[in-house]
């Protein structure tokens, strides 16, 4: 009876994760409420749960900020770039809908497969830009060579997306911590991905004393 109360037992550890699921989904929230803040606010996200909840290192928040500092030009430049694409080829396709024929199923063929594209590269994006240092046409670049390259992870990706979102809408108080928890889900095939474009953990890290967190 006296190990149930016992910080470090499994019950604990998993609600301490579960507490910190909630705390970082709240801090995402608020930081999206401008939207345009939505791809700074979705790297720290990545960074945070990867870092701490999955590796435990550092504090929750602290990471959080210290990420959302300094990717957030990067991320606010792409989080735009992404919405306005998104945008344009949902009013084509819509446009698409009301035509008729061999050219409308010609059209809406060709739309479709640019918004998957398109979801494709941000369900990357924002991971990438957590975990590399790169130009926003590098990060575009390289975020679209991932998604094709390792496509069956990449619709494992969408079917978690998918599921996370239906279940939100089904449940909206599930808000709460379905953001970092889709992030949690997804990084187990992401950093996967990652792994096979970082250096070995190196030595020379391990005398210096430097965290290479990310290599584990």
């Amino acid at each position: 009876m006296g190990n149930f109360f016992n910080m470090d037992n499994g019950f604990f550890t998993a609600l301490g994760k579960f507490v910190d699921l909630i705390i970082i989904s709240l801090v995402w929230l608020i930081l999206c409420i401008p939207v345009i803040t939505i791809g700074p606010a979705t790297t720290s996200l990545y960074y945070a749960v990867v870092k701490v909840i999955r590796r435990e290192r550092g504090y929750l928040v602290r990471e959080f900020f210290h990420s959302f500092k300094t990717n957030f030009k990067t991320g606010l430049v792409a989080g735009v770039i992404l919405t306005i694409l998104f945008i344009v080829l949902a009013f084509d396709r819509r446009f698409a809908t009301t035509m008729t024929g061999k050219q409308s199923f010609i059209l809406l063929s060709v739309f479709n497969a640019m918004i998957f594209l398109l979801i494709c590269v941000a369900l990357y994006i924002f991971p990438l830009l957590s975990r590399f240092t790169m130009g926003i046409r590098q990060l575009f670049k390289t975020a679209v060579f991932m998604a094709m390259k390792h496509l069956p992870t990449t619709i494992l990706l969408i079917i978690i997306f998918a599921a996370i979102s239906l279940g939100t809408y089904i449940m909206p108080i599930a808000i709460l911590i379905t953001p970092a928890l889709c992030i949690l889900l997804m990084s187990f095939l992401l950093e996967r991905v990652f792994k096979k474009y970082m250096p070995e953990k190196s030595d020379e890290a391990e005398s210096s004393g430097r965290d290479e967190w990310y290599l584990e």
